[in-house]
């Protein structure tokens, strides 16, 4: 049978991007980086933003998008297995996402919650995480949530930039808002795929990436005499 392995949407993204050597032992042998303390205000800055925007209209996202609610927040997606052309696994997608927006025509867009300067390089680098979560929505895994057609992919990015206090001590941060919108390209991501299987395929895992400390600090370990 082939193998299949599951893939992370926020994997595709960081870890690939950093490091295909502990991607590829993360996914074929489970050996997983030592966790690391993620900041907790980012947790409760992503449920505030998820909370506030439950429910509101599309055009508080952005005025570029069309008629609709913002519907749906933090679900599980689970993806059926992606099979394709010249490849002896296949792989499937398990991941959470922020939130869909419902438009008024009947489509549906995936959006990503972030607090980050807006930069023209997220837009490739986040490509991958929401086409993953878009793909899971239109390709899903029997019985698991479905949406379809998925017509747009976006970034919503809050940078706070101001502060700014109420008369009973409370204080609020004040941010600029930007959209930023991903192009969809399902046979882009498909291709990015196809290179991740051939990847895992290997019997060995790939060199370390050059960013990687994990890696630098497995090898410096190795090499030391004490």
């Amino acid at each position: 049978m082939a193998k299949m392995w599951k893939l992370s949407p926020s994997d595709l993204t960081f870890l690939w991007d950093e490091c295909e050597r502990c991607f590829y032992l993360k996914v074929v042998h489970q050996f997983t980086r030592p966790s690391a303390p993620f900041p907790r205000i980012f947790g409760i800055i992503n449920t505030l933003m998820n909370t506030y925007f439950q429910g509101k209209t599309s055009d508080e996202l952005s005025p570029d998008l069309p008629e609709g609610v913002v519907e749906y927040g933090e679900k599980w997606v689970v993806s059926q297995p992606i099979v394709l052309p010249n490849h002896t696994s296949q792989c499937f997608i398990l991941g959470r996402f922020d939130t869909v927006v419902a438009f008024s025509d009947g489509t549906y867009a995936v959006v990503d919650f972030k607090t980050t300067e807006p930069k023209p390089g997220h837009i490739p680098f986040y490509s991958r995480q929401l086409h993953a979560y878009a793909y899971a929505l239109e390709h899903p895994a029997p019985g698991k949530f479905a949406l379809s057609p998925i017509t747009k992919l976006g970034l919503f990015c809050v940078e706070p930039t101001a502060i700014d206090r109420y008369k009973d001590g409370r204080i609020a941060y004040i941010g600029e808002v930007s959209w930023l919108e991903i192009p969809k390209d399902e046979t882009q991501f498909l291709d990015f795929i196809g290179e991740v299987l051939t990847v895992l395929e290997q019997t060995e895992p790939p060199p370390p990436g050059p960013r990687c400390g994990y890696c630098q600090y497995r090898e410096q370990t190795r090499s030391s005499e004490w």
